[in-house]
Formats: structure tokens, C-alpha cells, sequence
């Protein structure tokens, strides 16, 4: 006969045998800032990568465009490989295709071989979900929360760190010198997750979905695509028109199919509660606004200031500006915890969409000096870091724990999603509203403060949907632990199956759940 045992959400033993949960966190923080940081590695020099690949502007946003596409595409995948195969295996695997890639791109000036390279550099964006995952299934309760904070974040952390680094490595030495830093970082945090991160026990039922994992896969591209080209193909033309209908009629097909299939990619039926609706809606509109800002500043530092309005900053200092957006993002991890811990992540969800709302409302007319970009890059960095570091919670608390890689690697993509509509939206905008300088046309100001309206408006409608998020339930009962037949056992002790007893068990971290040793 079996015996289970009941461990109360106040505390649970400790195991000396195990990594300390500091250096946890430390070291799956820093593997998500390393492959954030591959978002924007190229953003110092994308204004010269024509000339340095010997091909075309139009050509040359593939370089963009293919690390943009690849992580979109990884991130669900790899969730669900990581709840089925283990999450750590999966992350060396997603920082080993990283290191691959990034050594890849430092040997070519070949603009294919350097597309290919970057779409493996993108592919490691799975990494965050993979991260969060492993954070619950290891951490302690009263960890969790701005651990989980931290590696949400870290998107917006190596972005921003990212800005004025590669700006200082490409002002200094040779650009391929960027992919080897790249590639140094990678290894750097195999070595430390071999090292110092374990492999959560938790596995999910069923088997990989291949079928529906290329499915979503082709739907997103052919999303993805136009939205991210449509400036230059035209946003009436055929191919733009063509592929967003065939995304439409794709991405149906995939939906019917996951219903249908016992163990699919993502459950579909899941993604439908209003929680995690409401929440991966909510993301979107995160993604939109965090895009905003690291598309406009740095122009605006940049330009001269014979425009009337440009700072004339160099590119390294324009990139120090910037950085406070990331550095900012980072330290507000503690206090989501304590905010959270408090009133619940969809207040501090909606306490950051607040911040973020005011940043650029107080950014409409605080762009004439450079102390003012970094006054707005800090305000909201702190209503993004505080926005993103409530996402895994709330998709945390709605989703049974073996799904808990799949869901958050689907709230990752909504937040690529929206970095890709604010990419093309506001590019449209500069582009279309950009005034004559000499021979070339630059941005103007009233695109940059179109921008920010349309940042504002985004964040306005996320807080509207996270109004209609349900209020938090916390769960203080024990938890039951068995070590076999686990869903049966919890249905035993009224937990639920997992699907009805999502936000009880979203409430406690997985070690709580953890199973016992037979007896």
C-alpha cells in the first residue's frame, strides 16, 4: 500500500544535496539575458548592414527578420519539449544551437550563411520559458515570485544592456567581433546551467506533436512574414495580402487539429480560459509598447541636431540612454514580489500598465534633451519590468504544473507578436511621416510622437483586459504528494484535475507537489 503525505504551503524541507536556490536563479537570469541579448546584437549596426553584406536594405532586414521569425517559432516548441524531455536538457539545448549559430555569423559576410546564423541565434529564445519553468518545479514558495519577475524580464534586461555594448564593440573593432561575444556568453551559461541548475523530475504525459509543431510553425512564419515586410512590400500588395490569408486558413487547420489530438502542441482548451486568454491578450499589448521605446529613443539620440529636434548624440551614448530601460527592468523584480504577494500579480500586472501609460504620455513632451529620454527610459522600464514580471504568474496559476513550459513558451510568443505589430506599425508611421534632409529622409518628430500614442493606446487596451482578469485566489491548504498515478492523487485530496484546480495548484510552487519515496 502506498502512503502519501501532506506538506503545508508554509514551508518545505530543505535538501542539502541541492543547489542552492540563489544560484538558480542567478544563472538561469543570466541564460535569459544572453539570449535577449540576440534581439537587438545587431540594432548598433543595422544602418550599415548593406554595405558590410553586399546586398540590398531590403535584403539586409532578413538579418533582422530571421532571428525575429526563429524565436517566435521556438518558443512553444521548445516549452512542450521541455515539459515532456526535461527543461534544463532542453535549455543546453537551446543555448547550444545559440553558441552554433552566433560562430556561424562571426565567420560570413555571406548575407544567406548570415541569415541562417541568426535564425539559429533566435531559436534559443526558448530558453525564457524553459527558465520559468524550471524556477517552479525547484524553487520554494517565497522565491518564486521574483525569481519568476527576473527571468520574465530578462527580455527587456539584454535587450536594453545589449544597446550600448554592441554600440561600444562595433564603434571599436571589427562587427564580427559582436557573434564572438555572443558565442563567449552562450558557453558561458551552458557551463553554469550544467553546473548549477538540476533537472526538475516533473515530465508531462503523452508524446511530442510533431504534426502540430510544424503546423504552428508554418502559420506563424506566414504571419509573422507580412507583418514584418509589409512596409516594404506594401501593405495592399498580393504577397502581403496572399500570406496573411494563407496564415488565417493555416492557423484554423492547426486550432482543429490540436483539438483533436490526444497530446497536442498546446492545449487549445487550456488557452481558452479566461485567465490565460485575457493574459496572453494582455501580452500583446506589453510587447507593443516595450517595442516602442527601443525603436524610437535611439533614433531620436541619434539624429543631428540640425533637424530642429534631434540630440545629436554619438551611438554609444545614445545607447546609455537607452539602457536604463533594461537596467530598471531588472531591479523591479523584488518589488513585483512584495506587490504581488500582497494584492496578486493582476494588480501588479495593472500597476505596470499604469506606469507604462504615464511614461509616454510624459514622453510627448519630454524629447528635447537627452536626461529626458533616460527620465523616460527608467519610468518605464519599472511598468515593463513590473508587466512582464506578472505574465507567468497569472499563466502559472491557471495551468496544471506538467504544462507549465508549453503554456508559458505560448505567452512568450504573444509578446513576440507584439514586438513584431509595434516593429511594423511604427516603422509605417516614421516612414510615412519622415521629413527631406539633404538627399536621404529622416524621422520627424511627429512620427516619434505618433509612436508614442499608439505605445499608449496599446497599454491602455492591456488594462482593460487585465480589469476583467479574476481575482487571485490564494491556497493555503496542503498539498497532496504521491509518487505515482499524480492526478488521481490530488483528485483524491479535492485538488482537482488539473483543470478545474489550475489556480490552486498555480498557488504553491512544484516542489510542494514534488512526489514522495514510496514507503
Amino acid at each position: 500500500m502506498r502512503r502519501t503525505r501532506r506538506i503545508h504551503t508554509t514551508g518545505q524541507p530543505i535538501d542539502p544535496s541541492k543547489p542552492r536556490s540563489g544560484s538558480v536563479v542567478t544563472v538561469l537570469a543570466f541564460a535569459g539575458i544572453t539570449v535577449a541579448v540576440m534581439q537587438t546584437l545587431l540594432v548598433p549596426v543595422i544602418k550599415d548592414l548593406p554595405v558590410l553584406l553586399g546586398t540590398t536594405p531590403a535584403n539586409a532586414t532578413w538579418v533582422m527578420t530571421a532571428t525575429l521569425l526563429a524565436g517566435a517559432v521556438s518558443t512553444p516548441i521548445m516549452g512542450r519539449l521541455g515539459d515532456l524531455h526535461g527543461k534544463r536538457r532542453m535549455l543546453l539545448a537551446s543555448l547550444a544551437v545559440m553558441v552554433a549559430g552566433s560562430l556561424i555569423c562571426a565567420s560570413t559576410d555571406d548575407l544567406v550563411v548570415m541569415i541562417t546564423g541568426r535564425a539559429l541565434q533566435g531559436f534559443a529564445m526558448g530558453a525564457i520559458p524553459l527558465g520559468i519553468g524550471i524556477m517552479r518545479d525547484e524553487l520554494p514558495r517565497e522565491k518564486l515570485g521574483s525569481a519568476m519577475g527576473l527571468m520574465s524580464s530578462s527580455i527587456g534586461v539584454g535587450g536594453g544592456l545589449a544597446l550600448p555594448a554592441a554600440a561600444l564593440v562595433a564603434q571599436h573593432a571589427d562587427w564580427h567581433a559582436l557573434f564572438l561575444g555572443a558565442a563567449g556568453l552562450g558557453l558561458l551559461a551552458m557551463a553554469l546551467t550544467y553546473a548549477f541548475v538540476p533537472e526538475p523530475p516533473l515530465r508531462a504525459p503523452g508524446s511530442f506533436d510533431a504534426v502540430g509543431a510544424l503546423g504552428l510553425s508554418l502559420g506563424l512564419v506566414l504571419l509573422l512574414l507580412p507583418v514584418t515586410k509589409g512596409s516594404d512590400w506594401g501593405w495592399t500588395s498580393a504577397p502581403t495580402l496572399g500570406l496573411l490569408a494563407a496564415s488565417v486558413v493555416t492557423l484554423v487547420l492547426w486550432g482543429l487539429f490540436e483539438l483533436r489530438t490526444p497530446a497536442p502542441l498546446v492545449d487549445l482548451r487550456t488557452t481558452a480560459r479566461r485567465e490565460v486568454l485575457l493574459t496572453n491578450l494582455a501580452s500583446i499589448m506589453v510587447g507593443v509598447a516595450f517595442y516602442a521605446v527601443s525603436l524610437v529613443l535611439p533614433q531620436l539620440l541619434q539624429l543631428p541636431v540640425s533637424t530642429g529636434y534631434g540630440l545629436g548624440q554619438s551611438m554609444v551614448v545614445a545607447g546609455l540612454c537607452v539602457a536604463p530601460l533594461g537596467l530598471t527592468m531588472m531591479f523591479v523584480a523584488p518589488l513585483y514580489a512584495r506587490i504581488s504577494a500582497r494584492r496578486g500579480p493582476k494588480a501588479t500586472l495593472m500597476l505596470g500598465m499604469l506606469v507604462i501609460a504615464i511614461g509616454y504620455g510624459a514622453g510627448l513632451g519630454l524629447l528635447s534633451a537627452a536626461w529626458q529620454t533616460v527620465l523616460i527610459a527608467v519610468v518605464l522600464g519599472a511598468g515593463i519590468g513590473l508587466a512582464y514580471s506578472s505574465l507567468p504568474a497569472l499563466i502559472i496559476g491557471a495551468v496544471d504544473p506538467s504544462e507549465t513550459g508549453a503554456a508559458n513558451g505560448l505567452n512568450t510568443l504573444m509578446r513576440s507578436i507584439g514586438t513584431s505589430v509595434s516593429s511594423a506599425v511604427i516603422g509605417m508611421v516614421l516612414a510615412d511621416t519622415s521629413v527631406a534632409m539633404g538627399s536621404v529622409r529622416v524621422p520627424s518628430m511627429e512620427g516619434f510622437r505618433i509612436s508614442f500614442l499608439i505605445a499608449t493606446g496599446a497599454v491602455l487596451v492591456g488594462l482593460v483586459l487585465a480589469a476583467f482578469l479574476p481575482a487571485q485566489r490564494p491556497s493555503a491548504r496542503p498539498v497532496l504528494l504521491a509518487s505515482s498515478a499524480d492526478g488521481d492523487a490530488r483528485r483524491a485530496d479535492g485538488g482537482g484535475d488539473g483543470d478545474g484546480g489550475g489556480n490552486a495548484q498555480g498557488a504553491v510552487s512544484a516542489p510542494e507537489r514534488r512526489t514522495a519515496a514510496p514507503s
